[in-house]
């Protein structure tokens, strides 16, 4: 059931599928009353270390923790565009949260466009293709989280071949957010 009163959006999707930059842009678009905001960042600024500090320090199950947290307050918030890190679908409570005002838009790409725009990053940059074999790290993780992501989703945007004009205008056109939902 879709609240006509949700005025943020939520973007899901794995790495390199845009979600920074699109979520930037989105923003921008949208008007000045429109903020940009990363999960991932909440959660550093929450924990004050990295996130693979707290992998390495205190664990996964902490750094869910913290991913929740960071989904609840981002929910509260009006007039966002919130980019989830990757594995937010992975636990049903950051959607149910996410969902209360915002618009689930899942951002996608193929496997192999995935793979090249994450390799331009470096591979130091992004842990999941830090591996022997990024390619199949990339389709393993993909296939897994596939079900997740479409569960979650209530817009599907694939990335792949679009400009980035392309993109935030379909989301705009399909959340049937504008500035005037001030």
């Amino acid at each position: 059931m879709t609240n006509l009163k949700k005025d943020s959006i939520a973007l899901i999707g794995f790495m390199a599928t845009g979600k920074t930059i699109v979520g930037q842009k989105l923003a921008q678009v949208l008007s000045k009353d429109y903020k940009f905001i990363e999960t991932d960042q909440m959660i550093i600024d929450d924990a004050g270390k990295s996130i693979p500090e707290i992998f390495e320090q205190d664990g996964e199950i902490r750094f869910r923790e913290y991913e929740i947290q960071a989904c609840k307050k981002a929910s509260q918030l009006h007039h966002m565009v919130i980019s989830c890190g990757g594995g937010v679908v992975l636990n049903k409570i950051n959607i149910d949260y996410l969902k209360q005002n915002c618009h689930i838009v899942l951002l996608t790409a193929t496997a192999e466009e995935i793979y090249n725009r994450a390799m331009k990053d470096g591979q130091e940059t992004r842990p999941v293709i830090d591996k022997d074999d990024p390619k199949a790290e990339i389709k393993n993780v993909l296939d897994f989280r596939e079900p997740f992501y479409n569960a979650a989703a209530e817009i599907v945007v694939n990335t792949t071949n679009k400009s980035l004009e392309e993109i935030v205008a379909e989301i705009i056109t399909k959340t049937k957010i504008t500035e005037n939902n001030k």
